[in-house]
């Protein structure tokens, strides 16, 4: 059974691997977890709660959920992420997904896995 600080705790670390993936693929507007918003924050340990309920769910069911919660919460697309606007650029299926974004889906989800 996983407890809520150990599921916080593998947030944190993907958080920053996904902060690394962004930042050498030039987006460096991602800040360190202990200067993230909330939301940020808030949206990893979902995205970590999710893994660890569904470990054996394809890459796209993983941005769904992602996906439908921004949704849920007023976000809509936007080819600028603003997070005053609630705009996101990756608010689209999995497969219309730059490379680059499937890779960061794939690289939270083998994190989460590897710490569970």
């Amino acid at each position: 059974m996983t407890t809520k600080a150990h599921t916080e705790n593998i947030a944190r670390v993907c958080h920053e691997a996904n902060r690394a993936w962004c930042a050498i693929n030039g987006d460096t507007s991602q800040q360190p977890w202990e200067e993230a918003e909330g939301w940020q924050r808030d949206s990893a340990i979902k995205g970590v709660e999710f893994t660890l309920a569904n470990p054996d769910a394809p890459d796209s069911a993983q941005h769904d959920a992602w996906m439908a919660d921004k949704l849920a919460q007023g976000w809509t697309y936007g080819p600028v992420k603003d997070a005053g606007a609630k705009t996101h650029p990756c608010l689209v299926p999995f497969e219309e997904l730059p490379p680059m974004q499937q890779a960061k889906n794939k690289l939270f989800k083998a994190v989460v896995l590897a710490l569970a």
